[in-house]
């Protein structure tokens, strides 16, 4: 007996002369031992787990491991399912450097299309997920050959109030607020949607600028639980266009909550329309935000791989 696939296993009887292969469905693998999903959203992409199915701990060593492109899988970050007795699934979102988010927008459609490319939803196209940040509504929108292609997520409300982000402001909001990071003074605009981010609007999109100050505005003593920074220039009523820094990840070519907070952040300062598209290098996302500031995301998703950690990788892998 042996394997000549992840799905395909063959049997060979000498005497008799045959060959007997047995084909696993791909909708049977999740019952298996440290099976994985990589897929991305505009380029943001995640490792899946399930934690009913992995036989090792994420410690910040190993998820460091696996998110590394040289020696791991490589990845953005790691989702994974747990479960809620809250809403109809739980999950937990660690960031490429070991640490955990309360939220992720891209991060949520990511997991809303394993949930339902993989049977969990049995195919309902409307589910509820707890987060470390609150719980979300997902929505399946499109699919393609009975996969989910565009998903809709319930983000919860932007929230603006200093000490709630939290950040380290004697305002009750951090708006306009200038802050000195390395000998340039920032003005800058922070929400929560979920988990906290810092707005800083410009005329002039610099990628240099990104990399000096992005991380030293995420490690800023201002920050008690670091931040996510996004540089965000307006360019028309309903377009805005956006670099990430994002906490524990670095840059990013897109992502689901820094684009919920610039339209927070833009809409408040009454630079835009309610409904927006928002740019970035990966793609674009749609954000609706009413109101009451209850934000809506929508936006595409595609699956990248999928497969099981070997054997030589586990025992790299730390034991606890």
């Amino acid at each position: 007996m042996f394997l000549i696939s992840p799905f395909f296993l063959c049997t060979f009887v000498p005497e008799y002369k045959t060959v007997t292969i047995f084909v696993f469905s791909h909708k049977t693998k999740q019952k298996m031992k440290n099976f994985f999903v990589k897929s991305h959203g505009l380029g943001n992409d995640y490792i899946v787990l399930n934690s009913d199915e992995i036989n090792f701990p994420l410690t910040e060593k190993n998820i460091r491991l696996i998110c590394d492109v040289h020696f791991g899988i490589g990845s953005d970050g790691i989702l994974l399912k747990i479960p809620s007795a809250k809403a109809d699934f739980g999950l937990r979102i660690f960031n490429p450097d070991g640490s955990e988010a309360e939220k992720s927008g891209n991060g949520l459609r990511i997991f809303s299309k394993y949930l339902y490319d993989y049977l969990y939803t049995n195919k309902s196209k409307v589910f509820t997920i707890e987060t470390a940040g609150g719980i979300v509504t997902s929505e399946v929108l499109e699919q393609k050959a009975r996969k989910a292609s565009l998903i809709k997520v319930d983000m919860g409300k932007a929230i603006f109030q200093s000490s709630l982000i939290p950040v380290a402001a004697e305002t009750e909001e951090c708006f306009d607020y200038p802050l000195e990071v390395d000998g340039k003074t920032f003005r800058i605009n922070c929400v929560s949607v979920g988990n906290p981010h810092c707005v800083i609007i410009t005329d002039r999109l610099d990628m240099d600028e990104l990399m000096q100050y992005g991380p030293l505005l995420e490690k800023h003593p201002f920050f008690p639980n670091r931040i996510n920074v996004q540089f965000a220039k307006v360019l028309s009523p309903s377009e805005v266009e956006i670099l990430i820094w994002e906490r524990g990840a670095g840059y990013t070519l897109a992502s689901g909550s820094s684009s919920c907070a610039v339209a927070a952040a833009v809409i408040k300062k009454g630079l835009t329309s309610r409904d927006l598209i928002i740019k970035m290098q990966g793609g674009n996302l749609k954000v609706s935000i009413n109101e009451d500031w209850d934000v809506r995301m929508s936006g595409e998703v595609k699956e990248i791989s999928y497969g099981y950690i070997s054997d030589e990788l586990l025992n790299e892998l730390e034991v606890k």
